[in-house]
């Protein structure tokens, strides 16, 4: 009887740490794991257009929207852009790692179920405009979410004069 009376007092004591604050409901085992984070990127307008300054000068100015979609925060780590032209001859890149993207003043966190938006405006000097036809762009945004496992997105888009 006392081995029973041992045995409940037990279990009472386990029944009780497995209810929540408020409410006294139990926590569940779905709510005490975490969910892994996942990113989607798209380029707003796409394609991007280029705004000439003066001379061979142009302005790129374009919006990065960045969304979490699995419903876990995720930090963004990269935010990076890779331009090419003629089907595949590198022309420009550019990488901006967390310090830098939290100097621009841009949030470094994607908040589950949110999204963040990047205002860009590079200034480029462009010497012929024969490649306006032919550059294409990658833009990469790389991430960790809360349980330490790495998410990226991708999109593409074109460059128009």
């Amino acid at each position: 009887m006392r081995r029973i009376s041992t045995y409940l007092l037990g279990a009472a004591l386990l029944v009780s740490c497995s209810t929540t604050g408020s409410g006294g409901g139990r926590a569940t085992r779905a709510a005490s794991m975490s969910a892994r984070g996942a990113l989607t990127v798209e380029v707003a307008p796409n394609p991007i257009i280029a705004n000439r300054v003066s001379g061979d000068t142009y302005d790129f100015p374009f919006e990065a929207v960045v969304r979490e979609t699995a419903g876990a925060a995720v930090t963004v780590r990269r935010v990076s852009v890779q331009v090419v032209a003629f089907g595949g001859i590198p022309v420009y890149s550019e990488s901006y790692g967390p310090e830098e993207i939290i100097r621009l003043g841009f949030p470094s966190v994607v908040p589950a179920s949110g999204e963040l938006r990047y205002r860009f405006n590079p200034r480029k000097e462009v010497a012929d405009d024969r490649l306006f036809s032919a550059v294409s762009a990658e833009l990469k945004v790389e991430g960790v979410d809360g349980t330490g496992a790495r998410t990226e997105a991708r999109t593409s888009v074109t460059v128009r004069r």
